[in-house]
């Protein structure tokens, strides 16, 4: 298995290409940019077979409409969020008079809410729901394969934003330390922007884990 990662969009958002056998690829947070996500897909030569969102800002949906129609592949997502993918109040475009308004032409075909063991096609992994950033903020750990998708809930020497009206930094802290910390410190955390890390490495330094920040 091999992840490559592609960064889009002004708020350099990290898209991520999830490749396994016969080159079968999983799309997670298409943003921007889709030109060139269909340049990693075409100059690869990858099979895409879904694409799916660690939640539904805009600046990890931009590109959906685009690679979902262009490869015909169905969209997951937390149903919490479901409503944002039509909505730029919700999803955050409608907030920047500069941004066209970012709407998803169609609803995701599948609604990821069952936490715990998951499968698509031959990619096996846990989801586990980590809110606090956005209600349906969903972390994706492949701890047989040494790492996980984070989204927005962690970075590299931080975590999400939670300033907005639906934001908690207490309740996306209990998720990050019930689902992330006790993992093996050696898992690589691929964020939605930024480098990645490690769970090791977030304990011994991030501020809001090793209690500089309170």
């Amino acid at each position: 298995m091999e992840l490559l990662a592609l960064t889009v969009g002004p708020l350099q958002e990290n898209c991520y290409f999830l490749i396994g056998e016969n080159q079968e690829t999983i799309i997670f947070d298409p943003g921007a940019e889709a030109a060139e996500i269909k340049n990693v897909i075409e100059e690869n030569e990858l099979t895409p077979i879904a694409i799916i969102l660690t939640h539904a800002h805009y600046d990890h949906i931009g590109a959906v409409n685009d690679i979902r129609n262009t490869y015909n592949i169905p969209l997951y997502q937390s149903s919490i969020e479901k409503e944002w993918l039509e909505n730029p109040m919700l999803n955050g475009s409608g907030n920047h008079p500069q941004m066209m308004d970012v709407v998803i032409e169609k609803p995701a075909d599948y609604y990821m809410d069952t936490m715990g063991p998951n499968r698509i096609g031959q990619f096996k992994f846990e989801v586990q729901h980590v809110p606090g950033h956005s209600p349906g903020s969903l972390v994706f750990i492949f701890e047989e394969n040494g790492f996980a998708i984070v989204g927005d809930a962690i970075f590299k020497g931080s975590v999400g934003r939670t300033d907005f009206s639906y934001g908690s930094h207490e309740t996306l802290m209990e998720g990050i330390n019930k689902h992330i910390v006790p993992l093996p410190g050696e898992i690589v955390l691929f964020p939605g922007h930024g480098d990645p890390t490690t769970v090791e490495e977030e304990i011994a330094s991030n501020p809001f884990l090793n209690g500089a920040t309170r």
